[in-house]
């Protein structure tokens, strides 16, 4: 499998990498998103592609933009990647990029939390709630919360931790009926998303989405949907609260840079031992045909 860390697409204007996605100007209206195999862990992105990661995190994406279409509108405009690039260039979007609306960001991230972990859980041991948000007592680490929060984030830079931020402080950013709006939607979409999984063996822990805003004002989500990036799957037959469960994303990146005492989770990234990167590599593939139920098209 041909694997792409950074793409070097000539043919159209860049307008800039992401950790994991590159970004480029289709005329003055869309984007093609390039989604390449570099992972970022605590926001810094390794030196070492996983294999096939961008093709998995792409087609999980347009998987879910169908099957959510219903809720909101999304990115998605229907021409094919290969057509807009020059004919050198088609090997480096097949199967791992769109053309997307260009769209205003919303600079608030949606997150919807069903279940307690990651920084939620340490802000709930600190203060008995998440984001202000006060939460019963006695709920152990991974506990299915009583309802799905939402729990805003602010956006950072490129190597910068994104910051939680109250409902309140994302009313004062972006206006109160288009946080209502964001913050319903949001919901909804985690509510679909977390049902149809299940029936596949899958638990949605928490996702985050992403909207921007069309010229007429029209929300869109957009960026990437209900990935093993964005979100924490769980394997539903090996769940148990009072842990934290294996996860179908980088979970193994993460474990592994636990145990470094050296590094202080700020780049320049460590190298990534070979067996890393395979084990992350096969979570991310077996996330999709679970989801899917077809293998990745590679």
């Amino acid at each position: 499998m041909n694997s792409l860390y950074q793409s070097s697409i000539q043919s159209l204007p860049l307008l800039g990498h992401g950790k994991v996605r590159d970004n480029y100007a289709v005329g003055d209206d869309k984007i093609l998103i390039v989604t390449t195999d570099r992972l970022s862990a605590f926001d810094v992105v390794m030196n070492e592609p996983i294999p096939g990661k961008g093709m998995v995190l792409n087609q999980m994406s347009d998987f879910w933009f169908e099957k959510l279409g219903h809720i909101v509108p999304n990115h998605l405009t229907g021409v094919a990647p290969e057509s807009v690039v020059a004919e050198n260039e088609v090997e480096q979007v097949r199967g791992r990029a769109v053309v997307a609306k260009r769209l205003k960001p919303i600079m608030v991230e949606a997150v919807v939390r069903g279940y307690i972990i990651g920084s939620g859980w340490k802000d709930y041991s600190q203060s008995g709630a998440i984001c202000g948000i006060q939460l019963p007592a006695g709920l152990r680490q991974a506990d299915k919360l009583p309802e799905p929060l939402f729990t805003p984030a602010a956006k950072a830079d490129i190597g910068e931790h994104d910051e939680n931020i109250s409902f309140a402080q994302m009313e004062e950013k972006i206006g109160a009926e288009l946080a209502a709006k964001m913050r319903d939607i949001s919901i909804k979409l985690y509510t679909a998303a977390a049902e149809y999984a299940a029936t596949k063996g899958i638990i949605i822990a928490d996702t985050k989405f992403e909207f921007g805003l069309d010229d007429n004002g029209v929300m869109h989500l957009m960026d990437e949907v209900l990935t093993a990036d964005s979100s924490r799957f769980w394997p539903a037959d090996s769940y148990a609260p009072g842990m934290s469960p294996p996860s179908f994303d980088k979970q193994f990146v993460r474990d592994y840079l636990e145990t470094l005492t050296d590094w202080g989770k700020t780049a320049p990234a460590p190298a990534l031992p070979a067996d890393v990167i395979e084990k992350t590599q096969a979570k991310y593939f077996e996330a999709i045909e679970r989801l899917t139920g077809e293998k990745l098209k590679a």
